[in-house]
């Protein structure tokens, strides 16, 4: 098939032509509270940069701002700001909870949308609700710090302010002449009764670098008719232009220390002048020169009841005579390009309600590409010619991984909550953006193994609060997946790709060897795993009273590791012989995994329960003696993870593979008899690698699709429903451990209370069940069938159940019978108000009953996977 437009520019990109994703959203939406901008004695990072504090503090790290953009250096950033005639402050950044105010941790307490965006951001959509009455700061801080970790938050739309339609929706559009010539179209609806007042301030700054970095202080000027001159050496110059009528405000990105240190400012104008002039009419606030770092366009609208207004600007590279000559026809050539780029990706059985779903949850990943900066080791000891930070911060916060150095674009899990990349979010978030650019999935999978990133001992970077915590092993899995989707989309398959990672990955590998099995048997530890509060202890403590956690989840991941690793070395060994060692090592790793996995030696400490026919954890005593946890928890379900399928055709071309499996099956039938019969040929001539031979995967699913256990209308729940009236116990040292089925919110303190995996649905492990039944079927074809519910008769294959998961996923966001989606919780404005019902949230995790949206509101990330459920 020939290349539609958007896909040209991808390829003009990737082979250095243009550079199409110079520009794009990498502004966050909260740089306030991150690790990057504390500076504190105690680590308290929402504290020391408070969104009170935001408006008049100049960042050291990044940025931030509503439907903001930025250059991939962040050197000059634009984004809106907003204002109601009501409100104590500007609305220039989104507002939200610490970790401490709220009930169930940190949490945005806006509503806004991303709506559309193509891969090389050539068209960009975005919707913000602003409401006409004042905003409910105090409101929200003290209901939700009011309310008991057993209630649910308290939202913005809980406070009634859109009960009477009283708000503006304020859309805001880009789309690209080219690479350096950029069109903007804010376009805001009264969806009141009545006309409303709205002050609207397109903003424009540089990023304050020229003292810490030592470039040269960057300039904006008045060049009359609505027009700005931006002046800077590293970026080069460029000009904006403003239709309508605007008056132009000026200040410096400074930080205003008056406000907050109570010390003298290093400048005339500081960061919230422009605040202070239009909110407090402040007329010495902005500078009448007309020159600054920080500059505003500063309309005054008069918006008609059920009406709208549409303000255009043009940010360019070169001047341009007519800057608004052609404007809406850009717009819609961008726009029908984008449609041309999702219609081949929707699938031709597509609903009309499937596609809204799928191509906004792609833009919420798109959308939350942002760029990130953080030196550590300057972090640690200061900029020159600055205060030194605290002393004890050189043995605090990651001050163990001074060789970081960040200035990058990522994908991170959302732009609010989580303004910083987490390695195994990452990852998913790679398989599911490959389908629309390999090229970035790629990229983003190389740049965390870069010698930037890992750790020189093979550790992958965790996420910021604490790098050296641990994630899933997760990345040799994207890497073969982006592989392999890349393959099948261009017929090539990108084997330097594939080997670079693949050899970064052995040191990682090893490290997990090394540092997460204590004991050498083969039985990992893993630690916190992202699981933040599934099991019985803080898995990010040591265990109350000594001891080790022997973890099923820590183990079958890396189960699942060396098989990805397995199945990567095969490939490139096709190629070049000498990774056919690489394939052997890790094939032997994996038995030897298995074999721990399941009950070994006299004492049966293995990890599989023969009596539940589930998954347990073991917690080792200092004594020497065990038990085994018998609370099943999604952590029971991960060996379903660690399977891979091998055409018969390569497996023949791998003679010292083939023959060293063999020579094992003869020295260790032991082990070779607890997995899978690799050496049978099922299906379509392939061959099974799997931690679980027929009988334990059907007793595993079993469990799982017990819909008074795992089985929720909307997916697997992480953890069994029969803790909900019957919680699980655990006696230790006198105290009672306890673990109850919670299908919503945290109601535990563990981990900080801010997370869930005692119920709740998580998409990314269900993605994975979904696609490892799918990997099952296609060895065990439709002859093998497994009872959907016990005692029902009712039987299905692989492929079967693989595919009701998938819909039962889907089902969360799309609308049922009723015309409601399962995600808005029954809100009545969601599901039925035409200005909400279509716009969809892609929650953290959901409701593990009722398909709730829980946790962090704009998590596309990972939930984004839900694009790619057949």
């Amino acid at each position: 098939m020939p290349m539609n437009a958007e896909q040209i520019r991808l390829q003009e990109h990737y082979a250095g032509k243009n550079n199409w994703l110079k520009w794009g959203p990498y502004l966050s939406e909260r740089q306030w509270g991150t690790v990057r901008e504390d500076y504190s004695a105690d680590g308290n990072a929402w504290n020391y940069v408070s969104h009170d504090a935001a408006r008049s503090k100049a960042y050291r790290w990044g940025e931030e701002g509503i439907a903001g953009i930025s250059d991939d250096c962040q050197i000059l950033c634009m984004s809106l700001a907003l204002w109601n005639g009501k409100d104590p402050i500007l609305k220039e950044r989104l507002f939200g909870l610490t970790n401490g105010e709220g009930n169930h941790g940190e949490d945005v307490k806006e509503l806004y949308y991303y709506l559309d965006s193509t891969p090389t951001h050539s068209y960009l959509k975005m919707l913000y609700k602003y409401p006409q009455q004042a905003f409910p700061y105090k409101k929200l801080v003290e209901e939700n710090r009011g309310r008991s970790k057993h209630e649910p938050e308290f939202e913005l739309i809980d406070t009634g302010i859109f009960d009477h339609d009283e708000y503006f929706d304020v859309f805001a559009e880009y789309a690209k002449n080219n690479e350096e010539d950029i069109l903007i179209r804010y376009t805001i609806h009264n969806r009141g009764l009545a006309d409303a007042e709205l002050h609207i301030l397109p903003q424009i700054w540089f990023r304050n670098t020229w003292l810490a970095d030592g470039n040269a202080r960057p300039e904006i000027l008045s060049q009359g008719n609505n027009t700005l001159f931006l002046r800077c050496r590293e970026l080069h110059d460029y000009h904006c232009y403003a239709d309508g009528n605007a008056e132009l405000l000026f200040t410096e990105n400074e930080t205003n220390n008056e406000r907050l240190y109570n010390s003298a400012n290093k400048t005339a104008y500081v960061k919230d002048g422009i605040n202070d002039r239009v909110v407090s009419n402040d007329l010495n606030a902005v500078n009448t020169n007309d020159i600054g770092t920080k500059a505003a366009y500063w309309y005054k609208l008069n918006v008609p009841a059920k009406g709208s207004v549409t303000i255009k600007l043009r940010l360019s590279q070169n001047k341009q005579a007519e800057p608004f000559a052609g404007f809406d026809d850009i717009f819609n050539t961008r726009m029908a390009e984008a449609d041309g780029f999702y219609t081949p990706l929707h699938g031709e059985k597509a609903t009309a309600d499937e596609k809204l779903v799928q191509r906004q949850a792609w833009a919420g990943m798109l959308w939350s590409k942002q760029f990130y900066s953080y030196n550590l080791k300057r972090w640690l000891d200061g900029d020159p010619g600055e205060p030194a930070p605290p002393r004890n911060r050189r043995t605090g916060r990651n001050n163990h991984w001074q060789h970081f150095v960040a200035e990058d674009i990522i994908s991170m899990p959302d732009k609010w909550e989580y303004p910083w990349f987490a390695a195994w979010d990452l990852a998913f978030h790679c398989i599911a953006l490959a389908p629309l650019d390999a090229g970035f999935a790629k990229n983003q999978l190389k740049l965390l193994v870069s010698a930037n990133y890992i750790h020189p001992n093979g550790q992958l970077p965790a996420y910021e609060w604490d790098f050296g915590d641990v994630n899933p092993p997760v990345h040799a899995l994207a890497t073969w997946e982006v592989f392999e989707m890349e393959r099948k989309a261009t017929g090539t398959g990108d084997l330097a790709f594939l080997e670079e990672v693949f050899q970064k990955l052995t040191m990682n590998f090893t490290w997990w060897v090394n540092r997460k099995d204590s004991e050498g048997n083969n039985i990992f530890e893993g630690g916190f795993l992202g699981l933040d509060n599934i099991g019985v202890f803080n898995r990010s403590a040591p265990v109350p009273g000594g001891g080790f956690l022997e973890q099923a989840d820590g183990t079958s991941w890396m189960a699942m590791y060396s098989l990805n690793m397995m199945r990567i070395a095969m490939e490139l060994a096709l190629h070049n012989n000498a990774y056919e060692s690489m394939a052997i090592k890790f094939a032997e790793h994996f038995l030897y995994i298995a074999g721990s996995l399941a009950d070994m030696g006299e004492d049966l400490t293995g990890l599989w329960d023969d009596e539940d026919g589930f998954y347990y954890d073991l917690l080792r005593h200092p004594d020497c003696t065990w038990d085994r946890l018998r609370i099943r928890t999604m952590v029971g379900l991960i060996p379903l993870f660690a399977v891979e399928v091998f055409e018969e055709s390569k497996w023949q071309n791998l003679p010292n593979l083939v023959k060293r499996l063999d020579w094992f099956m003869k020295q260790r039938p032991d082990l070779v008899n607890l997995v899978s019969r690799w050496k049978d040929i099922q299906g379509n001539q392939t061959h099974l690698f799997s931690l679980l031979r027929g009988h334990r995967m059907k007793l595993l699913l079993k469990r799982m699709l017990d819909d008074k256990e795992f089985f929720s209308p909307y997916g697997i729940r992480s953890v069994s429903k029969v803790y909900e009236d019957q919680p699980f116990q655990y006696w230790l040292g006198g105290e009672d451990y306890s673990v109850k089925y919670t299908p919503a919110e945290s109601d535990s303190n563990m981990f900080g209370g801010n997370s869930n995996w005692r119920g709740p649905v998580w998409i990314p492990l269900n993605y994975l069940l979904v696609e490892s039944l799918y990997r099952f079927h296609e060895y065990y074809t439709d002859d093998f069938k497994v009872e959907c519910q016990a005692g029902s008769g009712n039987y299905a294959t692989l492929a079967q159940i693989a595919g009701e998961l998938g819909n039962r996923l889907k089902s969360i966001f799309l609308c049922n019978d009723k015309g409601e989606r399962p995600v808005f919780g029954g809100h009545p404005k969601l599901n039925h108000d035409e200005h909400f019902k279509d716009y969809i949230l892609f929650h953290e995790y959901f409701h593990g009953d009722n398909g709730k949206g829980l946790g962090a509101s704009h998590q596309t990330g990972w939930t984004g996977l839900v694009a790619l459920l057949k």
